[in-house]
Formats: structure tokens, C-alpha cells, sequence
């Protein structure tokens, strides 16, 4: 018997440990799994006391104020790790609560894996040392996640990242254009707003008075709003119905509206890079508590929100960031765009580098043979 207990605090992590704990388990069905999660790891079978996703939160300090209720998962996982004395523990995302686990991990003489480890990368490689110093094994799914993780001495495997294996769309754009009900003349923007209300709420209306002043402007346009999961289509549409413009809520799509579109306007985040993997541009928006931005921009000296940027080393496709998110700029960058192919054609040619950079695919796979190499199964097949 393997006795893996999984830490997934939002709901991104909850997909990808899943996904992963579903490979382990077809390997080795006789495994036990439990811990912290949500829906789709109850789905594939795991035991889950915990479920963190209603008290997510984006920024630093609009986390504090759930802090006490952090501090109490924290203790219910210790507690768990002393009495149900898991094999492994299995650290997904959520990197603050997941690197104090990975500590009493350390302490208890148990094993750890952190998939979608601790951004030093991004910020304070100080977290790559700690993770080091705790020994736990790090699933590193981006290039220069291995790099800092290896320079601070972490035991390192690098598995790539697992939407490559995940972003695909088998129909060609124009099957899509007629799926869309476009006309061979109309040219569609993507709006992609996020995934939680006050992402939603601070960036839709913005996006949609942008689409209104370029619709003006080219009248052969059509916008398409992605509905993202958990997001209802009616409360998009109160949004569409205050606006000037005419934009559709489609649901359940995002990848087909990508690869149909000639670009999309989006929040940050892991739409950025499910849209890269696709080849297509993206005017990528980002607006958080100011508090936020400047520990973010100024103290943790962050360059790019832009997982593509990031990812690329340099600015590849553009970010409007607090004051600079407003219709006008959006405005300007997809003119630009829209009268220029060439401009689109090169963002193209640099999105496919940032593609190749994320590994040959594979992810989920490598990271359940780690799982169970790590677990004491090497034999795993």
C-alpha cells in the first residue's frame, strides 16, 4: 500500500494534482490518497478534508485577510501527516501555505514532491534555497524554474509543463469560424476577463468599452467573451448588456475561440499561456490591490506578469498594468495589429519559442513515475 497525501489549495492546483494522482492510481490502483483539494481531485478518487478554493484570493495582501483560516488548514495537515503517516506528500501550487508543509515534512522525515513549485524565479530565490534545505523534491515544469531550484541545490527533475499536453484543438479555424456563425468577412477578438469576480469585475468593463471604440473603427469585428468555468454566462452578460457593443458569451470554449481568433485581450494568468501554446497573440491585462502591485513591482522587482514574457526573457507580447489598463491603449496596440499582419506574424514566430521551451509534453506522465519512484515503486511500468 502507498499512502500519498496531496496539498492543493486553489483551483488550478486541485486540476493538475488530479490529473496526475488519476495516472498514479491507473499505475498502482491499490494506492490511498488524502488531504487538501477540491472537485476534481474528490473526482478521481481522493479523500479530501479539506477544501481551501472558497477562500483563494489573488495578491498578497488580500490573502491576509483569510489568514486565520489558512493557519487552521496548516494545523488540520500536520495533524494529518502525524496520525495517517503518509509514504509521500504531494505539494501542488500554493506556494506560501505548501513551503510551511514541505518544512514539517522535512521535520516528520517524510517525503515530499512540489509540482508547480515556489516562483523564485520570478522573486526572492531565497524560497528555492529554503525548499533545498528541506529536501524536498522539486517537479519543476518551467526552464528557468530547474535553473534557480538546481543553483540552490534542490533535487531536481525537470517534467515540463502539463497544458501542452492539455491545449489542443483538433478543428481548423475556419471549421471554428463557422462553428462561431462568422461571416467569411468578420475578423473575431477573443475577450478573456478571468476567472474570478473581482478579476471580472475590474477588467470586463474596460475590455468591452475597448471593443466598442474599435468596432467604430473596423466595423468588420466580432468579440466573443469566454466564460470561464465556474463563471455564469448570465452574469457575464449583465456586463455586455451596460456596454456599447454587441460582444457574445460563449461558454466551455476557451481553446476553440483562441485558435479562431486573430488575437484575444485577456487577464493574466494561465490563460496567457494556454493561448501561446496555441500560437496566438495576446494583449495581456492585470489590475490588483495597489498594495499588491507595488510589493510585486518594486520590492520583489518583478519585469513581466506575462507567463509568455517570462517564459521568453523579454517582452513578446504587451502588458497593461494598473494605470496603463485602460480602453485607449487597448485600443491603440489592436489597431496596430488589426492594419499590420506582419506585426502578429512575428509575435507568432516567437509564441512557437516560448512552446518549445515548456518541454515535449509528457508532464503528467513523468510526474506520476515520480511520484511512485519517490514513493518507494520504481517498478511502476
Amino acid at each position: 500500500m502507498l499512502k500519498i497525501m496531496v496539498s492543493a489549495g486553489e483551483i488550478s492546483g486541485d486540476m493538475h494534482a488530479a490529473a496526475v494522482l488519476k495516472k498514479v492510481k491507473g499505475k498502482y490502483p491499490e494506492v490511498e490518497i488524502f488531504g487538501m483539494g477540491s472537485t476534481a481531485l474528490k473526482e478521481m478518487g481522493a479523500e479530501i478534508l479539506i477544501d481551501p478554493t472558497e477562500i483563494s484570493t489573488i495578491g498578497y495582501i488580500e490573502a491576509l485577510k483569510n489568514l486565520r483560516q489558512h493557519f487552521k488548514h496548516l494545523s488540520k495537515m500536520k495533524e494529518l501527516l502525524r496520525e495517517r503517516k503518509p509514504d509521500l506528500v504531494f505539494l501542488v501550487d500554493y506556494s506560501a501555505f505548501n513551503m510551511k508543509l514541505a518544512k514539517a515534512c522535512s521535520q516528520a522525515g517524510v517525503k515530499a514532491v512540489n509540482y508547480f513549485p515556489p516562483s523564485a524565479w520570478v522573486y526572492n530565490k531565497k524560497r528555492a534555497a529554503k525548499m533545498a534545505s528541506y529536501g524536498t523534491k522539486i517537479a519543476a515544469v518551467f526552464p528557468m524554474e530547474r535553473e534557480v531550484y538546481a543553483e540552490a541545490g534542490a533535487d531536481v527533475s525537470f517534467v515540463g509543463h502539463p497544458l501542452l499536453d492539455m491545449v489542443s484543438v483538433e478543428a481548423e479555424p475556419e471549421e471554428l469560424r463557422k462553428e462561431f456563425k462568422l461571416s467569411d468577412s468578420e475578423r473575431l477578438i477573443g475577450l478573456f476577463p478571468g476567472s474570478r469576480r473581482g478579476e471580472i469585475e475590474s477588467l470586463l468593463p474596460e475590455m468591452l468599452k475597448a471593443a466598442s471604440e474599435l468596432k467604430k473603427e473596423k466595423d468588420d469585428l466580432k468579440f466573443l467573451v469566454s466564460a470561464a468555468d465556474g463563471i455564469k454566462e448570465e452574469y457575464l452578460q449583465s456586463f455586455v448588456d451596460q456596454s456599447q457593443i454587441k460582444a457574445q458569451i460563449i461558454g466551455e470554449s476557451n481553446y476553440k475561440i483562441m485558435k479562431a481568433a486573430e488575437f484575444i485581450i485577456t487577464a493574466s494568468g494561465t490563460t496567457a499561456l494556454e493561448s501561446a501554446i496555441l500560437n496566438t497573440p495576446q494583449i495581456i491585462c492585470y489590475q490588483a490591490a495597489w498594495t499588491s502591485y507595488f510589493l510585486a513591482k518594486y520590492v520583489f522587482k518583478i519585469e513581466f506578469v506575462g507567463l509568455p514574457n517570462i517564459i521568453y526573457g523579454s517582452q513578446i507580447v504587451p502588458e497593461l498594468l494598473q494605470n496603463d489598463f485602460e480602453a485607449a491603449k487597448i485600443v491603440e496596440i489592436a489597431l496596430e495589429w488589426l492594419n499590420d499582419q506582419n506585426q502578429l506574424n512575428k509575435i507568432k514566430n516567437k509564441l512557437q519559442i516560448v512552446r518549445e521551451k515548456l518541454g515535449g509534453g509528457g508532464a503528467v506522465n513523468k510526474t506520476a513515475e515520480l511520484l511512485l519512484k519517490e514513493g518507494g515503486l520504481k517498478n511502476s511500468g
